[in-house]
């Protein structure tokens, strides 16, 4: 299938519905070819910017360019993008195949040349043979294979995917990702991917884009914004995190050494940040705490193992250390860890993230504004 595919530019973008700030200054820049994981918590403005892209909401201030051409006015039908919705938003009276020929018929496509195009995007989202059932007749994956067939047809400029696996079970929800991920790369169709889950969001993207309150707070590789959190808000939300308060007591070119109230003299080589004196929070991934024999060469003190939690191919290893609560991740074919045990623990250096101190952790549990509902859209495409 042949690819159009465009650049995308927002710049400023901010969208308030009455009080409330859903977009506060969004500005993002999108290769061709490329696909951007918006991640978020619930509230957070990815569902609202993506519909200020596709036209569906008109932003109080800022602009969505394509290719450079503002399109920051232009009606939704003229924008030559596709969506996919969590819903699969299909017309279930029309068969599989007239489903997919929809946005071709809008557009005064030739018949032959419908056929040719349904065809193809059938197989490319390998339902040859179903067009022409009814969606009812189709589980609820291969729904989703449909949608996204039908948002693929026209050869759009850009796809949007709204949280599109949210309904569906977790495996399905893998294989689906890696469909969905295949059929991108195959295209080479700029993609921006919405979702809450962390997991899809590394198996997806080329780049992420975590947002909160409104506002981009990273942009980067899954592995930057993993291994490099800017914030501690980022830190958290991509996977479980141990957090130690503590004060710098020592700042050079190569070392920083933070007093801990719970894990004695903390030591790490991410310099740069922070002075003699300063407040900072010291992160280390559950992956990297060694614990017994492992935390040998970088021994931090004693822990009290006071659970395991069995998941498979690992174990993760809850420690008490005084009053403070310290997660290990440790392969299961290491072998299983008494509760109770008294283990050594630590962390190399190199392991240590230093971020500005939590000023309050946010709930992340407010519901996106029903948009859809509050204006009086329909909720297909």
């Amino acid at each position: 299938m042949a690819s159009r595919s465009a650049d995308l530019k927002v710049e400023g973008l901010v969208k308030r519905f009455g009080e409330v700030v859903a977009l506060d200054g969004v500005s993002l820049d999108i290769a061709s070819g490329e696909l951007l994981t918006i991640l978020g918590p619930s509230g957070s403005g990815k569902t609202t910017l993506l519909k200020v892209v596709a036209g569906f909401e008109t932003p109080d201030a800022g602009s969505v360019r394509v290719d450079g051409l503002d399109i920051t006015a232009m009606p939704p039908a003229r924008r030559d993008i596709g969506m996919v919705f969590q819903n699969y938003a299909l017309f279930p009276h029309l068969t599989v195949a007239r489903n997919v020929a929809f946005p071709l018929e809008m557009r005064n496509v030739a018949k032959p040349e419908i056929e040719r195009r349904v065809g193809e995007a059938l197989g490319l989202v390998e339902l040859e043979g179903y067009g022409q059932r009814l969606p009812r007749q189709l589980s609820g994956g291969q729904q989703q294979r449909v949608a996204l067939a039908r948002a693929i047809v026209f050869n759009p400029r850009l796809l949007l995917l709204d949280e599109p696996l949210g309904a569906l079970d977790r495996r399905l929800r893998q294989q689906l990702g890696r469909e969905l991920r295949r059929i991108q790369r195959e295209t080479s169709l700029t993609t921006i991917y919405v979702t809450h889950d962390q997991e899809e969001a590394f198996t997806m993207s080329d780049r992420i884009a975590v947002m909160h309150q409104g506002t981009v707070r990273q942009v980067g590789t899954p592995a930057e914004v993993y291994s490099d959190p800017c914030e501690l808000f980022v830190a958290r939300f991509l996977g479980e995190i141990n957090t130690i308060p503590g004060v710098v007591s020592h700042a050079d070119d190569a070392t920083v050494r933070i007093t801990t109230p719970t894990a004695g003299t903390m030591t790490s080589t991410r310099t740069g940040r922070f002075a003699a004196g300063r407040d900072v929070m010291c992160a280390v991934r559950p992956e990297d705490v060694k614990i017994g024999s492992a935390a040998a060469s970088c021994r931090q003190g004693d822990a009290v193992v006071e659970s395991v939690i069995f998941q498979g191919g690992r174990q993760l290893i809850n420690l008490r250390v005084g009053a403070a609560a310290i997660v290990a991740e440790r392969a299961t074919e290491d072998g299983l860890i008494p509760e109770g045990d008294v283990v050594a623990f630590g962390w190399q250096p190199s392991n240590v993230l230093l971020l500005e101190p939590d000023e309050a952790m946010p709930a992340g549990d407010e519901a996106d504004p029903d948009l859809s509902t509050a204006l009086g859209l329909p909720e297909s495409d």
